[in-house]
């Protein structure tokens, strides 16, 4: 099984419109996931600070700013 997790911070409306179309799609899907705050690990913030919000699948970044929730799909069902 697949599992998701959103990398993001506070505030961040990127994060925000991320978090809904990952909310909709793992929840249609049965698929597990969740949100890390970028500011937790300073090696994430150094690795991601630029891209958030960074989605990552099964621990493999897969997309970073915007969220397309086509491509989620997709991924998910490989």
């Amino acid at each position: 099984m697949h599992r998701i997790t959103l990398l993001g911070k506070p505030g961040c409306h990127l994060c925000a419109d991320a978090r809904e179309i990952i909310a909709r799609v793992a929840g249609e899907l049965g698929v597990p996931w969740e949100e890390v705050d970028i500011n937790s690990s300073d090696e994430l913030r150094e690795r991601y600070w630029e891209m958030i919000p960074v989605t990552l699948i099964d621990g493999v970044q897969h997309d970073f700013w915007r969220v397309s929730e086509d491509r989620l799909r997709a991924a998910l069902a490989a």
